[in-house]
């Protein structure tokens, strides 16, 4: 029973830390549409750099600061190489180091 108990103990202790550590979060909807105009065997790897000078203009970032989630990763290749989304949803947290990491919003 005292390992449960200890158990519970941590995943508070972490709990409490991740929630002091965000300094900022925001939710975008990025348009990917241009990834489109590039040819068919490129959309997604553009759709990429698309999504990382987005939120590199809009949280005011390095590109070294950023990291994006393997969920978004996931979601952007989902269809191929070929057919990216037009446009995807994100939530942006920035941390008190100043990285910042890209989620899929909630509902998506």
């Amino acid at each position: 029973m005292s390992e449960k108990g200890e158990e519970r103990t941590k995943a508070e202790v972490s709990e409490k830390k991740t929630e002091e550590e965000i300094l900022e979060e925001r939710i975008y909807t990025v348009p990917l549409r241009r990834a489109w105009i590039t040819p068919v065997t490129k959309r997604a790897p553009r759709a990429m750099r698309i999504l990382k000078a987005f939120i590199k203009r809009h949280m005011k970032a390095d590109d070294k600061s950023i990291i994006i989630s393997n969920e978004v990763n996931e979601k952007i290749w989902s269809r191929g190489i070929e057919s990216p989304p037009r446009k995807i949803r994100v939530r942006a947290v920035k941390d008190k180091e100043g990285l910042i990491t890209v989620y899929l919003a909630e509902g998506e």
